[in-house]
């Protein structure tokens, strides 16, 4: 199973509310079915984020972790605890290419947009340029100009969203916050020394090693490149842009 093949439209992948929801709802229902509150890994986000990237609908994820939980308490000896939402990756991918099945034909209701105003989108944005100025001098001279570039634009974006109510363009906001971001990625794994990035894959592999053989080789390699973005932003002391974190 592939997530090269589940295609979701649009509407299927939701709106910027589905968005702020998708990985908090996803976070404690493993959480709850796992029955302790265990703290997602940096690997457990870079899934989220694979799923979420993939268009695969929050309601296939949730129905995926039921079910592999499902499968997991109906055996007769459990002599391992779940400790990771890899676990439940092939019974998430079935479950969207059920939902996509069954969506063949049948139009979805969008829901409304959640909304944020101006203002408060404003302060998200200035305290991420801050931060990242804050960072300047931990970073590779190679990432400093795109790094100083991040925080003109997110001035930029902060002025132009003074005053404006709710229901600020943030779907807009949100696919400019990425390119920014996959800009610092880029440079950043440049930059970066080859044995800090061997030590980055060599931990991807051990955490992913129980798990590999529930996963396609598209969803490992998506997979791989989230951790490894997510372990570059801590070790160069970065932040998410992504809208999602303001909540």
């Amino acid at each position: 199973m592939s997530l090269r093949g589940i295609c979701f439209s649009s509407a299927a992948k939701g709106t910027v509310e589905n968005y702020f929801n998708y990985f908090t709802e996803v976070e404690e229902r493993f959480q709850r079915r796992r029955g302790t509150a265990l703290l997602l890994s940096t690997l457990d986000w870079a899934l989220i984020e694979t799923w979420k990237e993939a268009g695969i609908p929050l309601d296939a994820v949730l129905r995926g972790i039921d079910e592999a939980f499902d499968r997991y308490d109906a055996r007769p000896s459990k002599t391992r605890k779940v400790n990771s939402l890899a676990y439940c990756a092939q019974e998430v991918l079935a479950a969207a290419e059920d939902m996509q099945e069954a969506a063949v034909g049948r139009q979805r209701e969008q829901p409304e947009a959640a909304g944020f105003s101006g203002d408060e989108v404003a302060v998200y944005l200035e305290n991420r340029g801050q931060q990242i100025t804050a960072a300047d001098k931990q970073l590779p001279e190679a990432a400093r100009a795109v790094a100083e570039n991040s925080v003109a634009t997110l001035r930029e974006l902060a002025n132009g969203l003074s005053g404006v109510g709710k229901h600020a363009p943030l779907e807009e906001l949100e696919r400019r916050l990425t390119v920014m971001e996959e800009k610092l990625f880029a440079v950043l794994l440049g930059a970066t020394p080859d044995e800090m990035l061997l030590r980055i894959r060599t931990e991807a592999d051990k955490e992913l090693a129980p798990y590999k053989s529930k996963m396609s080789a598209a969803q490992l390699e998506q997979l791989m490149r989230q951790y490894t973005h997510k372990r570059l932003l801590e070790l160069y002391h970065l932040p998410r842009l992504s809208l999602f974190y303001m909540s």
